[in-house]
């Protein structure tokens, strides 16, 4: 066990930027951690899909909603919409997009490690 940690998205680790977005990143013994930045107008299939490759997210995600609100689809055509306060898990298969006109931050602790990265 490392003891005391501190780390801050204020001086991420690594920035990953995509059109209408970003996702800044610290690293932690348990992987990595994202601070995700998704701007009016945002959708993953429009703004992530060149970079991933592939039809939909396959990134499983876990987060916590700041601000914003973002609708999810997945590919057997369940969805749900998150805002602030809003906890969520979700599996890979989906696609995503910002619901009005706020900016949507996320932290999100699971399926960042790859997440708009190119290859």
């Amino acid at each position: 066990m490392a003891g005391l940690v501190k780390k801050s998205f204020d001086a991420p680790e690594e920035v990953r930027p995509f059109e209408n977005g970003q996702i800044q990143l610290v690293n932690l013994e348990g992987g990595p951690v994202g601070r995700a930045t998704f701007h009016p107008g945002w959708q993953w299939s429009k703004h992530v899909k060149p970079i991933a490759g592939t039809d939909s997210c396959q990134a499983p995600h876990m987060g916590y909603f700041i601000s914003g609100r973002m609708k999810v689809v997945m590919d057997d055509g369940e969805e749900a919409e998150f805002g602030p306060g809003d906890f969520m898990i979700c599996p890979p298969g989906h696609d995503a997009w910002i619901v009005g006109n706020e900016t949507c931050v996320i932290i999100d602790w699971q399926g960042v490690t790859n997440y708009a990265k190119p290859s």
